[in-house]
């Protein structure tokens, strides 16, 4: 993990902090802007200097951290909480489409030694994973989440370790 110049428990003007939603990159203040950007992931947030709170700026709804000194913590508002209702309707978005599709395919086998008697339970975990793939994209972009810049973040660290390992 990169080193930080003077992680001060108060937000400064002077200083960079890690990034709070790729963690990879560093933030720091934008030049003529009240605001910090990552160099990595390339978001920008807003800062509340009496509060001592980074808003991401770049999203809606605004993701909100506290910076406690040596990181972030999130702060949630109403409304970016999953609760157990969002819960259980993506669970059963995923279950109950491979539930009828693979109970179909139970009931009305396919004739044995047939070309496609494969196709039912290839069916079955398509509908699983299509379904599944649904509801973790949806959660990818609520969220903002960088996972691209997460896969380049592992990929410069594996480089690194086969770069290092190689010189004596």
């Amino acid at each position: 993990m990169p080193q930080f110049r003077n992680s001060p428990t108060r937000l400064t003007v002077q200083n960079t902090y890690p990034c709070p939603v790729c963690r990879c990159g560093k933030i720091s203040t934008l030049p003529l802007m009240d605001a910090m950007g990552c160099r990595f992931c390339q978001h920008i947030f807003t800062v509340d200097w009496e509060r001592q709170v980074l808003k991401l700026a770049d999203s809606q709804p605004a993701l909100t951290w506290f910076w406690q000194g040596k990181r972030w913590k999130g702060i949630y508002s109403a409304g970016t909480r999953v609760g157990w209702g969002y819960l259980a309707i993506a669970i059963a978005f995923v279950i109950l489409p491979t539930i009828l599709v693979g109970t179909a395919a139970y009931i009305f086998p396919p004739i044995p030694g047939a070309a496609l008697s494969w196709f039912p339970i290839l069916w079955t975990v398509l509908a699983f994973l299509s379904h599944l793939a649904g509801v973790l994209w949806i959660a990818i972009e609520y969220y903002q989440l960088p996972i691209s810049l997460y896969l380049r973040a592992i990929g410069q660290a594996i480089a690194r370790r086969r770069w290092n390992g190689l010189r004596i």
